[in-house]
């Protein structure tokens, strides 16, 4: 499971660097379009135009500086301690299935595996935290049973 849950780790730093990537190119595409807007316009139409395309580079700014923020958190994560209770940076494999609790980036495949990678400050996060081998825990009418911690 020790080698799964690496798989899984470097997964989510993969998923995380390719968004911020993604993020880094849309800004650098409006800064763009932006400077051509500049030279090309005048009017209220051209200031309309602009004002949009700052607030857009704005929003994006703000999700690069939150998946930056993410990146650095998984860089922190303890993946290779040894748990007996689940805690942040843990791989917990119940009888619904495997839970990474690290940052929110929902479900995740892996090879054939479906899992989730989970915030601890998710509901489902904020309940496994302190669980251990074969505890039961209910969320949202379903009872979880974990089977094992890594």
């Amino acid at each position: 499971m020790a080698d799964l849950k690496n798989r899984i780790y470097e997964t989510c730093l993969s998923i995380v660097k390719q968004k911020i990537t993604e993020l880094e190119e849309a800004i650098r595409g409006i800064s763009e379009s932006a400077l051509n807007e500049t030279k090309s316009s005048a009017g209220d139409k051209h200031e309309t135009g602009r004002a949009m395309m700052q607030l857009e580079q704005e929003k994006l700014t703000g999700q690069l500086k939150e998946m930056r923020e993410q990146y650095k958190e998984l860089e922190r994560l303890p993946v290779n301690k040894k748990v007996i209770a689940a805690e942040k940076g843990s791989l917990i494999e119940t009888d619904k299935g495997f839970f990474f609790l690290s940052i929110g980036l929902g479900k995740i495949k892996l090879d054939s595996l479906n899992l989730y990678a989970l915030s601890v400050h998710s509901p489902l996060g904020k309940k496994l935290i302190g669980t251990k081998e074969k505890d039961k825990l209910e969320m949202n009418g379903a009872t979880y049973i974990i089977k094992k911690l890594n």
